[in-house]
């Protein structure tokens, strides 16, 4: 591990067909459900846990 130089590398332009950025767009789409999802279910959960900790039924007085 001599060499430990870096590159910068800068990217101008994707040629890319359309039906494949199409494609690919879809398949994005559909796997940021599930993401979705499980980031709701986290946040739900962190949500519960520091209501229970902190006592919710203080700001409804």
């Amino acid at each position: 591990m001599e060499n430990s130089s870096t590159y910068k590398v800068t990217i101008v332009d994707i040629k890319m067909p359309f039906m494949s950025m199409m494609v690919f767009m879809i398949k994005a789409a559909i796997a940021a459900i599930p993401a979705f999802l499980i980031l709701s279910f986290i946040i739900t959960g962190i949500s519960i846990l520091l209501s229970s900790i902190f006592g919710g039924a203080m700001m409804m007085s």
